[in-house]
């Protein structure tokens, strides 16, 4: 049996469990996992993982890349997110075709939306890529799902605010987009707020005087836990009476967790993910100097939701850890000058979503190792369409790794990092879980924690969903 590469002498992180094993990969598959394969093919290439973890490669399945708002965009392109999610070892992303609305008033199609960021990312990834399509214009756009999903695109999203930027939609048409979901084997995936009471809550601390004495602490002050909860549970009703697929996008409360719990034991088809930012960061943050900064949407909140979260990754109503990546530099957020209502809301986190997540949950005692690759990779390939070909380590999958020392830490210093952000939410902290090597369809891209692969190598990926 012969091999181009053999990862030797690592503790492999598999579907089952931790294995101490060599991974033999021919092209750009796994083509054996096993003892003393590098034996077998002395022609070989030999990547030496002894002392180290190698996992799969991780998926994030929610980022916003080159995102246009309100009068900039996100910082982060398809070249410098790319590199940033490689040297956090960072596989694969997904990222959202998003339609805008033009001068006369008209809104893009979903196939035009696609269009457009497949040329953000063509000639540009580093990693490979897909794309949910954002549904905005539904007498429009819901004649253009049944096609979408044909053509490897069967997740959909929808918001339940930002109708302010043209971009929310009201219940009866989350209702009949599940519906649609049910009946095409498509999965509809929702950013719930309520927007009504939020709007409300907005107007009553959007004063000088409140902005004065709380600063961005405002932004925390008028989304009270209950404008997540209460939508959460109105999209989780729709889905149990119309038994369509949902999945619950960056949430961050606890009361959250609880309802997604509950939804699931009743038999409702909803699944959830969360951030790193909600598990380890609190709203404390946004009190301080640079608490704009910190200002996320929905944003962080208690310590207390933070540990419900963790205890929902741990029994399973959680199911998937990503970032929502949508960066910007400090000079984009000084537009806000004192006023929380005019900030690009996001956070950098591509690089730092596999050390944040190994160091506080894997090193803190909160998941095992193989949970947390279940987490970042196995489940959001099996719930995003992206399996067998993608998410364990598995002969005949891509070999898509990550090659992390189980120790080893790292201090983050956005000057050294890949992304285009002039700051870090988690400056200065020390973490384990770095790539040292990351490997993409078989091929080193990362190299002693050096982003070395091409730009323009990552190919986009057709998904159909099982």
């Amino acid at each position: 049996m012969a091999f181009d590469k053999v990862v030797r002498g690592g503790t492999v992180v598999t579907p089952s469990g931790p294995v101490k094993a060599d991974v033999g990969i021919r092209g750009e598959r796994i083509a054996a996992i096993g003892e003393g394969l590098s034996k077998i093919d002395r022609g070989a290439e030999i990547i030496d993982a002894r002392g180290h973890l190698v996992l799969p490669g991780v998926i994030d399945v929610h980022v916003h890349l080159d995102l246009p708002v309100g009068d900039t965009a996100s910082n982060d392109d398809f070249v410098s997110g790319t590199r940033a999610a490689a040297r956090g070892g960072v596989t694969t992303l997904i990222d959202f075709a998003t339609p805008m609305l033009r001068r006369g008033g008209r809104m893009d199609s979903l196939s035009r939306a696609v269009d457009i960021w497949h040329a953000k990312a063509e000639g540009k990834a580093l990693v490979d890529y897909a794309f949910h399509v954002c549904v905005i214009d539904w007498p429009n756009h819901r004649r253009e799902i049944p096609g979408l999903i044909e053509r490897g695109y069967p997740t959909f999203k929808e918001f339940m605010i930002y109708q302010e930027r043209h971009l929310g939609v009201d219940d009866d048409v989350i209702f009949s987009t599940l519906e649609m979901m049910r009946d095409l084997g498509g999965l509809l995936l929702i950013h719930a707020e309520s927007m009504d009471v939020m709007r409300e809550m907005v107007r009553r601390h959007h004063t000088p005087a409140m902005m004065k004495k709380h600063g961005a602490f405002c932004h925390a002050m008028s989304r009270p836990n209950f404008i997540e909860a209460e939508a959460i549970q109105r999209a989780v009703t729709w889905s149990g009476i119309t038994g369509g697929p949902l999945h619950i996008v960056h949430m961050s409360t606890g009361e959250g967790a609880d309802i997604i719990r509950e939804a699931q034991a009743n038999g409702t088809p909803v699944l959830s993910e969360t951030c790193p930012q909600y598990l380890v960061l609190d709203d404390s943050k946004l009190r301080g100097r640079n608490g704009h900064l910190f200002c996320t949407s929905p944003q962080v909140k208690s310590p207390e939701d933070s540990e419900r979260l963790w205890q929902g990754l741990r029994d399973g109503e959680i199911s998937i850890i990503c970032t929502d990546t949508c960066t910007f530099t400090r000079e984009q957020r000084a537009v806000w000058k004192g006023d929380f209502t005019r900030l690009p809301m996001g956070m950098p986190g591509l690089e730092t979503l596999l050390p944040v997540t190994y160091t506080a949950g894997v090193l803190g005692g909160r998941l095992s190792i193989t949970d947390l690759c279940q987490k970042l990779s196995t489940n959001p390939a099996r719930i995003m369409g992206l399996a067998p070909r993608k998410g364990a380590i598995e002969v005949g999958a891509d070999a898509d790794l990550a090659i992390i020392h189980p120790k080893k830490r790292i201090r983050v210093d956005w000057r050294k990092m890949e992304t285009n952000c002039d700051w870090s939410p988690y400056q200065g902290w020390e973490l384990a879980g770095f790539a040292r090597t990351t490997l993409s369809r078989g091929e080193v891209i990362v190299d002693d924690h050096r982003v070395v692969g091409e730009k323009g190598r990552g190919v986009w990926l057709p998904r159909r969903l099982g």
